[in-house]
């Protein structure tokens, strides 16, 4: 799938995962600020209550079927399909709390701790990843050996214990209960899943094969929420920013005549007018997008996140000063969102302004390396400006995430003989070249 909106690229780094059943494939990561910016605000009461407070990003891989997972203590992955399939903030929330628990009690650390007595999961390249972040704190670094990761190994690395998921169940609970959210989306969840565990493996969702389910289990998880209701308090406005977000995901992954049917189905006028504006974009009739998208801006004047599509749909309509304008509004109200940040520097390369640029996709990159769409632009910002060392050094950084290490090496090599000897991206190179040296040895 490859909606408009979406800058995807292969999750392999220290947070890769490749969740199928078919272990060439591997999973994608959609980033887009206005859906992390709904999600960061829905996880924000449970992190607060679970003591994990800003410090996880909740991030969404785009793949229909039914799953959210952890691999690190830094992040959560939801599916698209999962968070199409709920119907309230509080059932996302309760997925939220039980990944959030399995961090906070330490199941994701003490697997860390454990992977050098793995001798079952051989070749684990993911568990390498893991341990090189880890070890060094340089997860850019650990991608050149996140390789070759088998299904079942993956499903024995992510796959819960029983006693795991009775802790994580307990504790999500309590988050809930803590924030004021009700917590029988928990159970709710659950109730998805239900009878699951009859079914054979290859046909079970993929949360499902994670996180075992049982009757009991779902007992005991109606036992903790007893203990806390009543407590709830109403959310209108996170349901506002659930329903924009599950919005905007369907608005490009369903069919365009879909969201014109449904539209007038979310409550607020101005997701309303965004549902539209996506999907005449996709419809490619520019001015009814246009005059949508400039609809909700009338409604919410101050949100970069309508600018920041506004510049999408200028900027892929081939109106390129225009797209630089709406994306300057758009980082000027979110001067530290990274996503925002490395697409003013992408518009600002079409208007052949890269040194600009150049401000603006250092200024991403350093938030958030992991997107790649913006090392591919630092590689031509610096190629523009002749800095031919930081260009080759942005493309091996961009090759290692995704997994080419034989390519990462030879840019790697290059960036070296051009940079100056022990400077940061020096060092940075060096790095990638000797993590791909050795996952190189390790195929021959």
């Amino acid at each position: 799938m490859r909606a408009p909106m979406f800058f995807v690229g292969p999750l392999l780094a220290a947070l890769l995962l490749v969740w199928t059943t078919a272990p060439a494939r591997a999973a994608t990561l959609i980033r887009d600020s206005d859906i992390e910016n709904a999600l960061a605000r829905m996880a924000a009461p449970i992190l607060k209550a679970s003591g994990l407070g800003g410090s996880i990003k909740i991030l969404l891989i785009d793949d229909n079927s039914l799953n959210a997972f952890v691999v690190d203590n830094g992040h959560i992955y939801i599916h698209t399909g999962l968070l199409m399939k709920m119907n309230t903030p509080e059932k996302l929330q309760a997925v939220i709390a039980h990944e959030a628990a399995h961090i906070a009690n330490g199941h994701i650390s003490r697997r860390m701790a454990n992977l050098d007595n793995a001798r079952t999961v051989a070749g684990l390249g993911l568990a390498l990843a893991l341990a090189a972040a880890a070890a060094t704190g340089r997860s850019d670094v650990a991608a050149a050996l996140a390789l070759g990761t088998q299904s079942s190994a993956q499903r024995q690395f992510l796959g819960h214990t029983r006693a795991e998921e009775a802790s994580a169940d307990q504790s999500g609970v309590r988050y809930m209960a803590a924030a004021g959210i009700d917590p029988k989306g928990m159970i709710k969840v659950q109730q998805l899943f239900e009878g699951q565990e009859l079914l054979n493996v290859t046909r079970q969702d993929p949360y499902m094969r994670s996180h075992p389910l049982t009757r009991d289990r779902i007992r005991a998880m109606e036992r903790y929420v007893a203990a806390y209701s009543g407590k709830a308090r109403p959310q209108p406005e996170l349901e506002y920013w659930y329903d924009r977000a599950r919005s905007k995901v369907t608005a490009f992954k369903r069919p365009a005549k879909w969201t014109l049917q449904r539209y007038d189905e979310s409550p607020a006028k101005d997701v309303q007018h965004m549902r539209l504006a996506v999907a005449y974009h996709r419809q490619q009739e520019r001015d009814k997008a246009l005059s949508h998208i400039n609809t909700a801006i009338d409604l919410r004047p101050d949100d970069a996140q309508y600018y920041d599509l506004k510049g999408q749909i200028l900027l892929q309509s081939r109106q390129f000063q225009s797209a630089v304008a709406a994306y300057r509004t758009a980082a000027n109200l979110a001067p530290r969102d990274s996503l925002i940040l490395g697409n003013l520097g992408r518009a600002l390369l079409t208007v052949e302004r890269p040194k600009k640029a150049l401000t603006y996709l250092e200024d991403s990159r350093n938030r958030d390396f992991r997107n790649m769409r913006v090392l591919r632009d630092l590689g031509s910002a610096y190629a523009q400006v002749g800095n031919n060392g930081m260009a080759s050094l942005s493309t091996a950084e961009r090759y290692a995430l995704a997994g080419r290490l034989e390519d990462a090496e030879i840019h790697a090599q290059r960036a070296l003989g051009l940079l100056p000897r022990g400077s940061s991206a020096y060092r940075r190179a060096d790095d990638i070249l000797a993590a791909a040296k050795r996952a190189n040895r390790k195929k021959r």
